[in-house]
């Protein structure tokens, strides 16, 4: 087994933290050879790879950006403000626009902290050497800078849908952006919003004439109004603060009559699709006149910019029927733009395949994010409940089916910057998993994630081991040198750094890791284009095994969600297998001294005691099955022939 062992000096001890980089399982072939030479059945051939040996394929190495299939991407998501800093010149935004100007505060965790579209363009090198080929970015066009005690640093504050937010840059300094990230093969996505703009238009009911005021005691909320209380002539008078009659664009979004003005949403029943989303001025999507509005602005967006696809925001707060007409067209437009291959992928926070489904169905989008995916992860490897839930999963994705859309071009993901870190679930879970088995977990999530059906997203930072302290600004730490407290209190996992140091180390164990997963996926067509059948199940914690079979090749993913070693024969014929990705029991990844990312001080791993918690899968080859043992909280990936 070749192992590249880095050691590095831990800040708060004198012990060695052990970083143990990309492990292919050369130690299987002897192991498996034993077997079949004391076994009966006939010999079989059995290869192994080494990824040591072997060249990483990056982005430059796929099939051209212009005519990639979106099932050959592996995207990062990133938040370029709390990336890396290419330009302190436009830390304090607009120079011109007032509402777009000021809110940096880098030692505050809801205020800009000057990260910016340069900074993401020197760090491309960075991203493309981890075997990102696609880049998402939450959104970047102009946004109102400050409102209700925090700032728009994530971009869904919407004031100008024609301009970049000036804290990140220029238009000009966007293009140069994304014509650098093409010239490296990666594509670049666009985070998008319709269902809301910033909060600027007001009810006199709850901020008084001058729209400056609250009157709405003992609530937060303007109370939602219903469509039968709007009928009966109950509803909101509005009202838009002297100076901020015009400061939308275009110019159409400044009239009120274009949003459906019934108050704050309580998340449910109609008010989900009409109320106002935390005060932001919630769209009349329901309007021709404003579906074709909206049609306008992002065709516009797409012949400027040239970006190769969107995610789109809050997709279950606006009609189903304004996707019926926006998404095709958008597409159909990118196409006469030289886009072949764009891509649209939309956020419905819903883990339940019949309801995400219907957005790709009857809603004619591409895709959406599979919180379905992230949620049977949760089970599985935080929860602890069977491996059952995965099969569910995968047993449902026939709901997706339709003539344009299926459940293989999901966008799959653990956490995200919203709902928070899948390391920090971790942390938090009633279940006190040590930083040794955080690791573990974090890592088995992600293999999950690039091995199965779908399109995997890194949220930045997980590749260098941030955990977090919870959701929405806890969990949206800074890549660069961070200044604000409660993160840099926070440890990493697999490193002595903290966010108050730079995070951009290709030699931290999960950045490796991750390279390595991605490299697999690259370069084996059935883990991007096989349909998935589950061979194995069950009602605990322990295996979950599923082929992923293309006109190419077929290969077996074998999971061990357990705390210990297992065991399982799998119905099927091989006369030849050949491992693509065996990892140990430690997933490869960096031993921890106590107090290193470990909340309660456990589970101290080092140099010297690791190597006797290494073990590797075990395979058997058998006459009609294959056999494999899999360590606790560990995969194998096997190709059968």
């Amino acid at each position: 087994m070749m192992i590249k062992t880095i050691i590095k000096k831990n800040k708060l001890s004198s012990l060695p933290v052990t970083l143990l980089a990309s492990v292919f399982s050369c130690a299987l072939i002897s192991a498996c050879g034993q077997a079949d030479n004391n076994a009966s059945e006939p010999a079989v051939a059995v290869e192994t790879v080494e990824s040591s040996a072997k060249k990483r394929l990056t982005a430059s190495d796929l099939p051209h950006y212009l005519t990639r299939n979106i099932q050959d991407e592996v995207f990062y998501f990133v938040m370029p403000d709390r990336f890396h800093n290419g330009d302190v010149t436009n830390d304090q935004g607009s120079k011109t626009e007032p509402l777009s100007a000021g809110g940096f505060d880098p030692s505050h965790k809801g205020y800009y902290h000057g990260g910016d579209i340069n900074g993401l363009q020197q760090k491309l090198p960075y991203l493309k050497n981890l075997g990102v080929s696609a880049i998402w970015m939450t959104p970047i066009m102009r946004n109102q800078a400050v409102q209700a005690g925090s700032a728009g640093y994530h971009g869904y504050w919407i004031l100008d849908f024609n301009e970049i937010d000036p804290h990140l840059g220029s238009n000009e300094e966007l293009k140069a952006f994304i014509d650098a990230a093409h010239q490296e093969n990666i594509k670049v996505f666009f985070d998008i919003i319709t269902n809301h703009t910033a909060d600027v238009i007001k009810y006199s009911e709850c901020h008084g004439e001058d729209g400056l005021q609250w009157l709405v005691e003992n609530d937060t909320d303007c109370p939602f109004k219903s469509l039968a209380q709007l009928k009966a002539g109950d509803g909101y008078q509005t009202v838009i603060p002297a100076g901020q009659e015009q400061v939308k664009s275009p110019a159409w979004l400044n009239d009120p009559k274009y949003y459906h003005n019934q108050g704050d949403s309580d998340w449910e029943g109609e008010s989900a699709v009409y109320g106002d989303f935390s005060g932001l001025d919630d769209v009349n999507t329901n309007d021709p006149f404003v579906v074709a509005g909206m049609t306008e602005i992002f065709k516009e967006v797409i012949s400027e910019f040239k970006p190769d696809g969107f995610r789109i925001d809050t997709v279950k707060h606006v009609n189903i029927e304004f996707w019926q007409q926006f998404a095709p067209a958008l597409v159909d437009h990118a196409k006469t733009e030289g886009i072949p291959e764009f891509f649209m992928f939309g956020e419905v926070y819903d883990p339940t395949s019949a309801f995400l489904s219907q957005f790709t169905t009857t809603g004619k989008m591409q895709s959406v994010l599979d919180f379905g995916f992230q949620s049977a992860a949760y089970q599985t490897l935080i929860a602890q409940k069977g491996t059952d839930v995965l099969a569910e999963l995968f047993a449902n994705d026939k709901d997706y089916l339709d003539a344009d859309s299926s459940a293989d071009q999901l966008v799959t993901f653990v956490g995200n910057h919203d709902m928070g870190r899948f390391a920090h679930m971790l942390q938090k879970s009633e279940h006190n998993y040590s930083a040794e088995q955080q690791a573990q977990r974090t890592l088995l999530a992600h293999a999950l994630m690039y091995f199965s059906r779908g399109i995997p997203v890194i949220y930045y930072g997980a590749e260098q081991g941030f955990i977090g302290e919870g959701g929405d600004q806890a969990s949206r730490q800074d890549m660069m040198p961070s200044k604000v407290a409660s993160y840099n209190e926070n440890t990493l996992l697999a490193t002595d750094k903290t966010t108050a140091d730079d995070n951009f180390d290709q030699t931290h164990s999960f950045y490796q890791t991750f390279a390595d997963y991605a490299d697999v996926v690259h370069k084996n067509h059935a883990l991007r284009y096989g349909k998935t059948e589950t061979l194995y199940q069950q009602s605990t914690p322990g295996i979950f095994a599923f082929t992923r079979t293309s006109e190419q090749q077929k290969i077996v993913v074998v999971v061990n969600t357990a705390t210990t070693e297992q065991t399982v024969n799998l119905e099927i014929k091989s006369s030849q297998t050949k491992s693509l990705y065996s990892p140990n029991s430690l997933l490869n990844k960096a031993s921890t001294n106590k107090g290193v990312g470990d909340k309660n001080n456990q589970g101290t791993v080092t140099a010297e005691n690791y190597a006797q918690m290494s073990p590797t899968p075990l395979l058997r080859v058998n006459e009609n099955s294959v056999t494999v043992t899999v360590p606790a909280l560990s995969f194998a990936v096997y190709q059968i022939d």
